[in-house]
């Protein structure tokens, strides 16, 4: 049985969600959020194996989000799950902590085994193209470049901050700055 906390701003979104995982073998919705302020006791009460996080979760957003899940004494794995996870929001997520990666209009299959196989320890994410790399070279300073690397290639984070001679706070603060950097700007529906 894997056990599902879902993260999502949108009511029906989470209901129907809920449902659909309900109905398929093996999988165990706990439990939904609609904010950060209702995640954190969901998560302490539920204790799930995956999070279904959603990008755009105001206040905050998912990669800030992912980022503090992921630094839990036992962090559940993280499936970003958004209409904005298009492959530019890959690099950002890995930086992130992501497990996985996916986007809404995928089919509940697709999702059921993104789910599966983060749960498993592997990763669900589209490829790191060379002209992502390109682009987030540009946005990101010469410095960050090989911790960049270094995440992309799966290395944890106590091995980079040692590699580079880092604190840990000082490598934190670098990666969500990188992060903001490279974060995938979210178009603001406007009031009809």
């Amino acid at each position: 049985m894997i056990r599902i906390l879902l993260v999502d701003d949108h009511p029906a979104l989470r209901a129907g969600l809920t449902a659909v995982l309900r109905a398929e073998p093996g999988l165990v919705p706990l439990g939904a959020a609609s904010s950060e302020e209702e995640l954190w006791p969901a998560l302490n009460r539920t204790k799930p194996d995956v999070v279904v996080l959603d990008y755009h979760v105001p206040p905050a957003d998912g990669l800030q989000l992912c980022r503090r899940i992921k630094r839990q004494l036992t962090p559940p794995k993280v499936l970003l799950y958004s209409a904005y996870a298009d492959a530019k929001l890959v690099i950002p997520g890995i930086l992130a902590g992501a497990d996985g990666v996916m986007n809404k209009s995928a089919p509940a299959g697709e999702l059921y085994d993104a789910i599966r196989t983060v749960a498993r320890g592997e990763n669900v994410r589209p490829p790191v193209t060379r002209e992502l790399l390109e682009d987030a070279n540009a946005r990101l300073d010469s410095d960050d470049l090989p911790i960049l690397g270094m995440a992309l290639d799966g290395t944890p984070e106590g091995e980079i901050a040692r590699t580079l001679g880092l604190g840990a706070d000082e490598l934190t603060h670098r990666l969500e700055r990188m992060i903001a950097r490279l974060k995938v700007e979210v178009p603001v529906p406007r009031a009809v």
